[in-house]
Parts: C-alpha cells; sequence; structure tokens
C-alpha cells in the first residue's frame, strides 16, 4: 500500500504535531507501507521545493505570490489552490492507493478536491480543531466570522472524505454531532514510543547547572499556550513551599506566553523558584525529565482542553514521572485519578496547590503511581498499537472492507 500524506508541517520543525507525524510514518513503515509526504504553504521556509529530514522526503508548497495571495479570505483559497496542485504532481508521480491528510481543514479541502481529479479516496484525520485554537491564540474571536468559517469549512471536508480519523474521543462525539456517520470515524490516539521513552536517572550535572536543589521540584515541558494553564502553576508555587519550601518549579519550552511566565515569576518575587532554561533539543528531553518529581499539566477549561487530548502526560508516565493535572476532559481520556496519576479542579488553584503537596509528600505512593503509569502506556498508548488501527481505516476506504 501506498498512501500520501498531506501535511501543515514538518520536521525537522518540532512541534506535537511533527512527532505524531514522524510516529506514524516510522510504524507504516515497519507495517510494510510506502509513505509520500507533503507539506502546505505555511511550513518554513516554504521556498524549499524538498527537504530530507530524519530518513523521509518531504515535498513542499511553495507560496503564492502575488499582492492579492496576501488578502484575507483570498490568501486561504489560494492556498488551497496551490496545495490541490501540488497533490495532483506529487499524486501523479508518486501513484498512491489513497490520500490522508491531515489537520487543518485548508489541508482537508485540497485534498478532497485533488482526490475527486485523480479518482483517489481521502482519508482526513482531526488533530484538533483550529478554530478553537485560534480563540485561545487571540487570532479569532469564539463564534466571530472567521471562526464560524473555518468551522464550516472543516465541517464541509469531514462530509466530503471517505474516512474519518481523530485523536481522541472528545473529538470523534463532536464529529458524529456534526453529521457524520460513527462508522466512519475511528479513534487513532497519540502514543509514545515505549522503547525512546525509558526512566532516567536524575542528572546531578544538569541539575547544578540550572540552580536546581533538592527540590521537590515540580515541572512542565512543551509549548507555553494560555491554555496550558502555567500562570496557574506559578500562582500556585508560594502556597506549596509554605508547607515545601525547598520546593521549585521547572518550565521547559517557550512560546506566546514565555515573556508574561516571567515576569509573573517576578513580581511574585519566585526569580529563583522558578527555572525557564528555554526549548531544549528533543534529544536532550528525557534528562529534563529526569530531574523533576512531578510533572504538572493545569490546562484551564475551554473548547480546546475538553475535546483534545494532550500528548505530554503521556510521554511523562512512560518516563515514570508522577503525574498531577487538571480534570478538563482531555486529561480525564489519559489519567485514572488515583491509579496513574491525580486530577484536580480546572482553574483552581488551591486546589492544585492542595494536591501537589500531598502527592510529593506521600513518597510511600510514588512507585505505585509510577508503575500503573508505565504500565498504561505500554499496554494501550504504544505507537505500534494506534498506528495498526490505520489498517482497518485505509481498508474501508479504499473498499477492501466490510
Amino acid at each position: 500500500m501506498r498512501i500520501l500524506h498531506v501535511l501543515d508541517h514538518s520536521l525537522p520543525v518540532h512541534s506535537g504535531y511533527t512527532f505524531r507525524t514522524g510516529a506514524i510514518l516510522r510504524e507504516q513503515a515497519r507495517l510494510g507501507w510506502e509513505t509520500l509526504h507533503l507539506t502546505s504553504p505555511k511550513h518554513p521556509p516554504a521556498e524549499e521545493v524538498a527537504a530530507e529530514s530524519c530518513g523521509w522526503r518531504f515535498e513542499r508548497t511553495p507560496v503564492p505570490a502575488g499582492a492579492l495571495a496576501r488578502l484575507p479570505v483570498v490568501r486561504e483559497l489560494a492556498l488551497m489552490a496551490a496545495l490541490e496542485r501540488r497533490i495532483v504532481e506529487v499524486a501523479v508521480a508518486g501513484k498512491p492507493d489513497l490520500i490522508h491528510a491531515h489537520s487543518p481543514a485548508l489541508n482537508g479541502r485540497a485534498a478532497v478536491r485533488a482526490g475527486r481529479r485523480l479518482g483517489l479516496p481521502v482519508v482526513y484525520e482531526v488533530r484538533a480543531f483550529w478554530e478553537d485554537a485560534a480563540v485561545d491564540h487571540g487570532t479569532a474571536r469564539a463564534g466571530g466570522p472567521r471562526y464560524r468559517a473555518t468551522r464550516a469549512l472543516e465541517t464541509w471536508v469531514l462530509r466530503h472524505v471517505d474516512q474519518v480519523t481523530c485523536i481522541c474521543e472528545g473529538l470523534r462525539r463532536e464529529i458524529v454531532g456534526r453529521g457524520v456517520a460513527p462508522e466512519r470515524v475511528t479513534v487513532i490516539p497519540n502514543g509514545v514510543d515505549v522503547d525512546e521513552f525509558r526512566p532516567v536517572a536524575r542528572d546531578g550535572g544538569l541539575a547544578e547547572e540550572l540552580g536546581l536543589g533538592d527540590g521537590p521540584i515540580l515541572g512542565f515541558l512543551g509549548s507555553f499556550y494560555a491554555y496550558e494553564g502555567l500562570d496557574l502553576a506559578i500562582e500556585a508555587l508560594p502556597l506549596i513551599r509554605h508547607h515545601l519550601p525547598a520546593a521549585q518549579l521547572l518550565l521547559v519550552g517557550g512560546g506566546l506566553q514565555a515573556e508574561a511566565l516571567q515576569r509573573q515569576a517576578a513580581e511574585l518575587s519566585l526569580d529563583r523558584a522558578v527555572c525557564f532554561p528555554g526549548r531544549v533539543p528533543h534529544d536532550q528531553v528525557a534528562r529534563y525529565y529526569g530531574l523533576v518529581d512531578l510533572l504538572l499539566f493545569p490546562r484551564k477549561a475551554a473548547r480546546i482542553t475538553e475535546l483534545v487530548t494532550p500528548l505530554k502526560p503521556l510521554e511523562a508516565m512512560a518516563l515514570e514521572r508522577l503525574v498531577l493535572a487538571s480534570d478538563v476532559g482531555g486529561h480525564r481520556e489519559l489519567i485514572d485519578d488515583g491509579v496513574t496519576g491525580r486530577l484536580f479542579r480546572a482553574g483552581d488553584v488551591a486546589d492544585l496547590a492542595a494536591r501537589a503537596v500531598v502527592m510529593l509528600t506521600d513518597r510511600a505512593a510514588w512507585p505505585r503511581y509510577r508503575e500503573a503509569g508505565r504500565r498504561f502506556v505500554e499496554e494501550e498508548r504504544g505507537w505500534a498499537r494506534a498506528v495498526a488501527r490505520y489498517r482497518d481505516v485505509y481498508g474501508h476506504a479504499l473498499g477492501r472492507v466490510g
């Protein structure tokens, strides 16, 4: 089987999106499937015609030229038209059996139109509803014109592809609620490479370099988006330090909220208690995880966090770290409260602090949490198990199943 994957962006850019893509391609190769890869005009740097990364060749789509192509709406139409042309070009040359388009809906629409021209079935994968992400990033208003247009385009794509996949049950319920037949929607969850993510010992040299003491160390590794609720973690730290004076917070990563979070820590006189090492290479992430006693995931209640499951808690459990997360829907799908980790009331700083103190002081329970978390990932969320689900999805799209 040969699959043409149509992507928003790809490696060598590092993001949750590209790491999921890399895992899918790796496991599909192990299944003996051939894959072709094309990115949208939004991949940086878009001027490249093709690029090699991690052993894969990614075809690119140049950004549409001209002043009109920079205007709202016209820009999006031009992006979709350019991507549609590239899908056709790559498909004619590579002769795939089907097209697998990944979020956002701009990719889906281009794939549907190209698929019709080529007579190829199309599978569309929803990783998130991008209109909800735009609200959090401040580039759209909930219920506003751009939000409604993006939602309408997403619904159109969902209804016109042959099969739909998504990363969690929250998204599946929303998709079915938009009039898509349940049998056409398959959950293929985020996973973890359980061989890559194995427990690591604390790196004393790294801890000293970062100015971290004996702890306990609370931490977060990932992108600093507003919905992640990292401001709540900083706000909770003085309450935690009231009981555990040596407690420190390690925030690894960066993003839109980085400067605001640093200002907040300074205003609370937590400069030495909160460490911001910035972004780190992917192959160094495990070393930083090894410094953290308790991983915090204080996501705020919003449509995107209620519907979408994050990847980072799975990585933390695979590395046998303690996990404390807010009780939004995406976390409830991943964390069995009291078994693989603990949940606190979303947005409640006092509850966050109280549960963190209990978990950090009850050291006798640490092995139980760590073993249960690792076991859950190994048995339920390994990438090989997840990616094998595409077999039936592709079969249905090609008319070979049922």
